[in-house]
Parts: structure tokens; sequence; C-alpha cells
């Protein structure tokens, strides 16, 4: 398989980056993502890469669903664009950011109490800290953040380490998500035996495929959201069939954020309508890879990534 290299500039900085970088593929099956964010090693770059290749070369696991609802994510941004974010989105659930390196917990509760105005009271409000608070901070924090919410559907990986989580989960009455704890870990199944989790969160390249995740899903014991890794709208089809396939799905997924991105490669970027995403395969369109074709040193750069991570694979 030819290997295409794509550089997307983003609307708002996120996950600290203000450019998506990753290669696409064609195979047997259709086609494929590949895009470890650059901070990942060869090592934990390689279930990228199993993932990327299980995608093309196999079909997906027979859909129970055509359809599949989504939150928004709503960046790091002042309460006025947020609302503004949530407004355009259509979807019942938002997932807001916090605990953003240079704001305070005053600039979350704003975002949060925006949110929660411009969904109404019935819809769900989520947050997400990427595991950047330590214990005592977090226990504080998911309490304020629960009462500008009117209440908070679930707080994801409030704190990094899995047994901090635990201690959080004890200390909190607002339900606990884990994703890093999850997806980073040696062991994934740590938050099943601390106890450490009432959500889990799957994210397919990180875990090594819709079937990896699929298997974690039916042993891990907890109800699932399916969520993105900042993919195309081509990754995001393989979170889309991961989450088709589950018995059950309780919960809104994390897989509305094409949003986040200036760009796409196919002709209809995956966007929710009455907050859902469809379930399908999604065809590469030539001119609009083109038109985010990265440059000869960023696709240098790239090809010798995935020939590296190839090794740790063989």
């Amino acid at each position: 398989m030819r290997f295409h290299t794509y550089a997307i500039e983003m609307r708002t900085r996120f996950r600290g980056i203000t450019r998506r970088e990753g290669m696409l593929a064609h195979g047997p099956a259709g086609w494929t993502e590949f895009s470890p964010f650059l901070d990942y090693d060869a090592r934990e770059s390689a279930s990228w890469l199993a993932a990327a290749l299980a995608s093309a070369e196999r079909p997906w696991p027979a859909p129970l669903r055509d359809r599949v609802p989504v939150n928004c994510t709503v960046p790091a941004v002042g309460p006025d664009r947020a609302a503004e974010v949530v407004r355009a989105s259509g979807c019942r659930t938002a997932k807001v950011k916090v605990a953003e390196r240079g704001q305070t917990l005053a600039d979350d509760l704003a975002r949060v109490e925006a949110v929660r105005d411009a969904l109404g009271p019935d819809g769900h409000v989520r947050v997400d800290a990427n595991g950047l608070w330590d214990v005592d901070e977090a226990v504080a924090a998911i309490a304020a953040l629960d009462r500008a919410a009117g209440g908070l559907e679930y707080v994801e990986q409030p704190v990094m380490d899995v047994e901090d989580l635990a201690r959080v989960r004890r200390r909190v009455d607002v339900p606990v998500a884990a994703d890093e704890s999850i997806r980073r870990a040696d062991d994934p199944y740590r938050v099943r035996d601390l106890e450490a989790a009432d959500v889990a969160v799957l994210k397919v390249q990180p875990l090594g495929g819709v079937e990896a995740c699929l298997r974690i899903a039916e042993q891990i014991g907890l109800p699932v959201v399916v969520s993105s890794a900042l993919e195309t709208s081509v990754g995001l089809a393989a979170g889309l069939a991961l989450a088709a396939a589950l018995p059950e799905l309780p919960h809104a997924c994390g897989l509305a954020t094409t949003s986040l991105l200036t760009a796409d490669v196919v002709a209809e970027p995956l966007v929710p309508v009455d907050g859902f995403l469809p379930v399908g395969r999604q065809d590469v369109d030539a001119s609009r890879l083109a038109a985010v074709a990265a440059d000869a040193e960023t696709d240098a750069r790239w090809q010798a990534r995935l020939a590296e991570v190839r090794e740790v694979l063989r």
C-alpha cells in the first residue's frame, strides 16, 4: 500500500497542536488512516499502524445500527465561542475541555456554564481534563464544575495515574470515565480491576483496531464511549464502525471532531445531523487529498516514521 501524508491546520489549538498530520492508504477493504500524534514514539505508534493495516485489509464487523449518536467537542475557548460551537453542532451532548495549561478553574466554569445555557436543561455536559489535575485539585474542580453544569454526565480522565483515578472516583459523586488510563496503559484492564472508572473511552487507532477494541469492550465490563483521535473522516469511520458493532451504546460518542479541522479528505466530511453520524466506509477524494498534501519535508519525516513503526510490528 502507498501511504499519502496529509497536513491540515486546526481551527483552534487543541491537545497542544495547531496542525494535524497523518497518513492515508488504500487497501483491499478500503481507505485507512495512520495518524499517531507526533509525541508518540515508534513503540506506542505500533498499535496505530496495526489498526490502520487491519482496516485496510479486512472488512469491519457487521453493524448493529446505521447511525451513531455523538457529542460536540468544545475546545478551551471563551464562553461566547463555546456556546456558538454547541449551537452550531446540533448535538444534545457536549464534551468540554478543561484544565487547559495557562487557564484557570474560573475559565473552565464560565465555559461550562455557557455550554449548559446553549444546550438547555435536557442536554448532557461532560468534561475532559486529560489527566492534568492532581487528586485534590480534581475533587475540588469536579464539584465546582458539576454545579456549573447543573449536573455533569461524567468527568473524563481527571488525573493521569490509574491508582489516583480510583482515589478520585471514591471521593466524588460524578461518574468517572477513563481514556488515557486505557489507551496508554500496558494493562487497560487495571481500570476494571481497581474499580477506577464508570465509563471506558475507547479509541480505535491507539488500541489496535476495531476488533481489538471490541475485545476490550467485552472484557472490561464498563459502558463504552467511542472517541476520536482527531482523525480525518477516514479515521472517524473506523470509530463509527466500532460504535455500530457494540451490543450496547448508552452514551453519545466523541466522533464529531471534523469541525476542529480546517479541511478534510472526503467529498462529504462527517458532520453530525441532529446529533448523529452515519456508519460506513469513507472514500478519499483525490482533489481534497491533493489540497492537504504535506510538503516534501513533512512527507519524508512521516515516511521514515512509518518505516520505523513497521519494524516494531515485525
